[in-house]
C-alpha cells in the first residue's frame, strides 16, 4: 500500500510503516501526480484536499491530523466514497497553554490576577473549554460564548456582553461562511468597538476570523495588545501587521510534540478501522522523559519559575519577525519555521496539570 504523507507530520514511519510505502511530501505544494498512485493521505491544514487533487486517484482514505476541516473538501471526499478522518482536540492542552504562556508573557502581573481578570473564550469546543479549565486552575474569571455548545462548567453569555466584560478575548472557532453564526470576519471593526480598548485579542484559531484591517485601525486608535498565530492572508504576512501587533507567532499554537504525536495517532487508530487492521499503537511510547518543574511546587510558582523554560514564546516572535523580506514575511522561510519547529512539551510531560 503507498501511503502519501505531510513530511511535517509526527511520528508517521512509526504509525504506518507496517501498512506499505509511506512518501513524505511537503504538504504546501502537494500536487495530483504525488497522490495518484496512493491508497491513504495524511495531511495537516496546509493541503487543499478538493476535487482536482482527487480525481482519478487510488485513494481510498484522507486523515488530517488537524482540529480544523475546512481544507478538507468533505462532499467531494464523500462522493468518492473515500472515509476521512481528522483529530479533532489533538492539540487542545497545546493551544490552551500557549494561549496562557501569551497572556503571561505579556502582562506577568496576571499570575496574581486571580478573579479581577476575566478571560473571555469565543468557542467552547475541545480547545475552549480546556481553556477554559486551564485559566481556572489559575483563578481567573472565564466567560464563554458558543452558540452551538452547552458548557456546564463556563458561565456562557452572548457575544455582545463578553465583548464588553472581558480584559482578554481568546478565539477557538471554526472558519465558517454560511450558516446562522458565520464565523469569517466574526472580529470586525464594530466587534472591536465593543471590547475595552485596553482588552487583550488572541487568536490562534483560524487567519481570516479577525478583519485584518479592522484590527490594524483599531490598534493605531487604541494602542490594543493582539497576539497572533495565525493571519488572514496567511502566509502573505505584511510588516505593517507584524509591527501592529504585540506578539506574533507562525501558525505554531497546536505545536507541542505531544498535540502532533495525539494527531497522528487519531487519524491512525481512523486509518486502521477503515481497513480493518487491529491498531496497537500509542505516541506515549515515543516521547523522551522531561525535566520535572512541577514535582512538589504550586502551579503558580511552578510557572513563575519554569514557564520561559518550558515555552520561551518571545522566541517564536522573533523567528517569524527575522523572516521579514522586502516588506512582507517570506512564505519559504514561514514554512520552514514551521517545518523545522522544536516542538515543545506540555505542561503535564514536566508533571504539570492536564485536564
Amino acid at each position: 500500500m503507498k501511503i502519501v504523507a505531510d513530511e511535517n507530520l509526527a511520528f508517521t514511519d512509526y504509525f504506518f510503516a507496517e501498512f506499505g510505502e509511506v512518501e513524505h511530501k511537503a504538504g504546501r505544494t502537494l500536487t495530483h501526480a504525488d497522490v495518484a498512485q496512493a491508497k491513504a493521505l495524511l495531511v495537516r491544514s496546509v493541503t487543499q484536499v478538493n476535487p482536482a487533487l482527487l480525481a482519478d486517484t487510488s485513494l481510498e482514505y484522507v486523515g488530517s491530523a488537524t482540529i480544523g476541516t475546512d481544507h478538507l473538501d468533505i462532499e467531494a471526499i464523500e462522493k468518492r466514497n473515500i472515509q476521512w478522518a481528522n483529530a479533532a482536540g489533538c492539540n487542545a492542552q497545546a493551544v490552551a497553554e500557549y494561549v496562557i504562556t501569551a497572556l503571561l508573557h505579556l502582562k506577568p502581573e496576571l499570575m496574581d490576577a486571580n478573579a479581577h481578570f476575566t478571560l473571555g473564550i469565543v468557542g467552547l469546543g475541545n480547545v475552549g473549554s480546556r481553556l477554559a479549565y486551564m485559566a481556572g486552575l489559575l483563578g481567573w474569571k472565564v466567560i464563554g460564548h458558543d452558540p452551538f455548545v452547552q458548557q456546564d462548567a463556563v458561565h456562557q453569555a452572548d457575544l455582545e456582553t463578553l465583548l464588553n466584560t472581558a480584559d482578554a478575548i481568546s478565539l477557538h472557532v471554526p472558519l465558517t461562511k454560511t450558516g446562522p453564526h458565520p464565523t469569517y470576519h466574526l472580529i470586525n471593526a464594530e466587534a472591536l468597538a465593543a471590547m475595552k480598548p485596553a482588552a487583550i485579542l488572541i487568536n490562534s484559531a483560524r487567519g481570516p476570523v479577525i478583519e485584518e484591517q479592522a484590527l490594524l485601525a483599531d490598534i493605531q486608535v487604541t494602542q490594543r495588545q493582539a497576539v497572533l498565530d495565525v493571519f488572514e492572508h496567511e502566509p502573505v504576512i505584511s510588516e505593517k501587521l507584524l509591527k501592529a501587533v504585540s506578539l506574533v507567532t507562525p501558525h505554531i499554537a497546536g505545536y507541542s510534540l505531544e498535540g502532533k504525536a495525539r494527531g497522528t495517532q487519531m487519524i491512525y487508530e481512523a486509518f486502521c478501522k477503515a481497513f480493518h487492521f487491529a491498531a496497537h499503537k500509542s505516541f506515549e511510547s515515543q516521547l523522551p522523559v522531561c525535566p520535572q518543574f512541577f514535582e512538589g511546587q504550586e502551579l503558580k510558582v511552578a510557572l513563575q519559575q519554569h514557564l520561559a523554560e518550558i515555552y520561551p514564546i518571545a522566541r517564536d516572535d522573533q523567528a517569524l519577525r527575522a523572516c521579514l523580506k522586502g516588506g512582507k514575511v517570506d512564505q519559504q522561510a514561514f514554512d520552514h519555521l514551521r517545518k523545522t519547529y522544536p516542538l515543545r512539551r506540555e505542561w503535564a510531560a514536566h508533571g504539570g496539570p492536564k485536564a
